[in-house]
């Protein structure tokens, strides 16, 4: 995962910085990480990303530079670092933050291991205990893996027991090694990023540029948890979230799958029944059907293996330009239609894969 960026926001004035800049609130104590949405002025995601919180410690190496005030280490999803790097640093310019955004995306390497035998293995590899009660989810400490010092954080994107080695450039290829060594005997394989979409979408992660783009918000892409509007915190895109809240959803990301019979579309437009195809392939932009109306388009689609279905997330408004609420999303009934062929389609208002979150937490 060597390809994310790897941001450092440090300074007299990072904590206000961060307050503006991240939807949620990411000024936790030091060891704590946070995923959180970055906003523009219209409420739309400009980024969605881990924040973890600082300590100031030891001489400035990779793995943390020295800093005055508070710190904190951004990663940020593949492709995007540099529009990253440029929302922040223009936020930070206009609003004259006294801080620094250090980019280290080329100084570290990141791998991600992801399943139900991920803490026997490492415990392996890093001299620290990876319990529930050492190590939580959504935390973050400096370890040795195999010798080499490394940032572990327990993560996933992929809906599974895990943790994330962000690594000094040096230490990339020995701790790979030690990793890869240890796994042998669990069935560590490596695996790419047509795996990760795959799983990430069965347990309904969002990807930024698919799910989520600048002109999509948070509350609409289902990410309201992300946002501190509870807080008297003000923040980048809060009032235009606040409108939204009030005047209610005037549209909302939902999950489909899809059965396995396919309806193909006549010639007045109303599919109807025919053959059966389970593994139907999707990709994104296919028109979403409900009661019989185009309501919006594919977004993102994948097969899960785990569930054996099509999985597809896309945006729907109600045709009468009212707020789209749950009942509405439960209530229709659905096509998804794929090059003039319309497949039958379930709405799920949580994701279909452990709906309950047993797994991040270490529980199959």
């Amino acid at each position: 995962m060597s390809y994310f960026g790897k941001f450092y926001l440090v300074g007299l004035d990072a904590r206000q910085a961060a307050d503006w800049l991240f939807s949620a609130d990411v000024s936790r104590p030091p060891g704590s990480t946070v995923y959180t949405c970055m906003l523009n002025r219209r409420g739309g995601t400009e980024s969605d990303l881990t924040v973890s919180r600082l300590a100031p410690g030891p001489p400035a190496s990779a793995l943390a530079p020295a800093f005055e005030g508070d710190g904190y280490y951004l990663a940020v999803g593949g492709a995007v670092a540099q529009h990253n790097w440029s929302h922040i640093s223009t936020v930070l310019q206009d609003r004259k933050f006294r801080c620094q955004l250090i980019d280290s995306s080329e100084d570290l390497g990141m791998i991600s291991v992801q399943g139900p035998a991920s803490r026997a293995i490492l415990q392996e590899v890093l001299d620290a205990d990876l319990s529930n009660e050492a190590f939580p989810f959504s935390t973050h400490k400096l370890v040795r893996a195999a010798g080499h010092l490394v940032r572990a954080m327990r993560l996933s994107f992929v809906g599974e027991l895990g943790w994330e080695l962000h690594v000094p450039r040096p230490a990339c290829v020995p701790v790979y090694q030690a990793v890869m060594a240890a796994g042998t005997k669990h069935g560590l394989v490596n695996a790419g990023y047509r795996a990760i979409d795959s799983l990430s979408i069965e347990k309904g992660y969002r990807h930024w540029h698919a799910d989520l783009r600048p002109d999509d918000s948070p509350l609409e892409a289902g990410l309201a948890f992300t946002c501190k509007l509870k807080s008297p915190v003000p923040f980048l895109g809060r009032e235009a979230l606040e409108k939204q809240r009030a005047e209610g959803l005037r549209r909302r990301l939902v999950c489909f799958t899809v059965d396995e019979a396919q309806l193909p579309t006549g010639g007045s437009g109303t599919p109807s029944l025919s053959a059966s195809s389970r593994k139907v392939p999707m990709f994104g932009l296919e028109a979403i059907w409900r009661n019989g109306q185009v309501v919006g388009h594919v977004r993102r689609a994948d097969f899960g293996f785990a569930i054996d279905k099509t999985l597809a997330y896309g945006y729907i408004r109600d045709p009468s330009g009212q707020s789209v609420s749950l009942d509405f999303v439960r209530s229709g009934d659905y096509a998804l239609e794929r090059m003039g062929v319309a497949y039958p389609a379930r709405a799920h208002l949580k994701p279909p894969f452990d709906p309950d979150n047993k797994r991040v937490k270490g529980i199959y």
